[in-house]
């Protein structure tokens, strides 16, 4: 199977433009090597996506070291999220590059509480509530995040 390679250089990617602060999203919690932030493509009301801060397309295009920390970010923020939302179900999945249907190519951990009758089936953006919301949800997070 051929590499795949990302289309899009490290300047003009969409999450290093997060990263870098050039674009607004609701910033939840960031270390050295990741990012977790809320935007308005929301699947559900507590929806974080954990960003590596590093250009890389796939999991295997990213050190171990990377992976690792974007899991522990995903669990911290997944605990956050219970804490703040108390939702009764919890998915977190990683779904990057062509395979994933993924118009972003760059690693990233989906951290999606289920809420009522949400299917296993996610569709983006299913719901798209302004940035005021988005930074509601955001702050909920994070006082759960510095509550632990």
């Amino acid at each position: 199977m051929p590499k795949f390679v990302d289309p899009t250089p490290p300047g003009q990617c969409l999450f290093c433009r997060l990263v870098a602060g050039e674009i607004p999203a609701a910033r939840v919690y960031e270390d050295a090597r990741t990012l977790a932030f809320m935007d308005i493509g929301q699947v559900n009301p507590g929806h974080v996506l954990v960003a590596v801060k590093r250009h890389g397309a796939m999991i295997y295009d990213i050190t171990p070291e990377d992976a690792g920390a974007a899991m522990q970010t995903a669990q911290r923020v997944a605990l956050a999220v219970r804490e703040a939302f108390d939702p009764p179900g919890l998915t977190i999945l990683q779904c990057n590059g062509v395979e994933g249907d993924q118009t972003v190519f760059h690693f990233h951990i989906h951290v999606v509480p289920r809420h009522g009758d949400d299917g296993v089936g996610l569709s983006w953006p299913r719901k798209e509530p302004p940035m005021a919301q988005i930074e509601g949800y955001a702050e909920r997070i994070r006082a759960a995040l510095a509550g632990a």
